[in-house]
């Protein structure tokens, strides 16, 4: 991990779509790691994508910081690269001229991202990335308790809860 940037994941998760949603995110800068996820009663699984990224920005301290972002929602992932700078010229129009879904939520994730220097990576879901199945984690356990987590610690003992989360 390189010393000078944050490490991000995150994902969001749907009990049904549209229904009870969760999220999480967990950062990781240096030898401290975060985690915060959160829980909407009634939602999509696109926005709870778009609100763990949302989450991990507002969870950082700092302003401006390197930002490496690791998703498994190429949703997100190709909205916030690829698809936000069309829609902002088109007045939030898709290319057949409907209204974005979930603007203010891509609104607000662009207003977030644009603080920061911010690479986003992709990683497959349900594989073998520790972080990414813990994160996942979060999103289920915010559904399941209705209410979301914010942690810090110590990555030591942040990775002792993760894998006695994950047996």
């Amino acid at each position: 991990m390189n010393d000078e940037r944050v490490v991000v994941y995150t994902d969001g998760a749907c009990s049904k779509n549209p229904g009870p949603g969760g999220w999480g995110a967990i950062l990781l800068f240096r030898s401290f790691a975060r985690f915060v996820s959160g829980f909407s009663p009634d939602t999509t699984n696109n926005k709870m994508e778009l609100s763990a990224a949302i989450g991990a920005l507002k969870a950082l301290s700092k302003t401006s910081v390197e930002l490496e972002i690791h998703t498994d929602s190429m949703y997100l992932k190709n909205g916030i690269e690829e698809w936000i700078p069309s829609w902002r010229s088109r007045g939030w129009k898709t290319f057949d001229k409907k209204p974005v879904k979930n603007r203010k939520y891509w609104e607000e994730l662009d207003k977030e991202a644009k603080r920061h220097h911010v690479q986003w990576s992709w990683v497959k879901g349900h594989s073998s990335s520790r972080y990414n199945n813990f994160v996942d984690w979060l999103a289920r356990d915010a559904i399941v308790n209705q209410k979301g987590r914010d942690q810090k610690g110590p990555i030591n003992e942040i990775e002792n809860f993760i894998d006695q989360t994950l047996l």
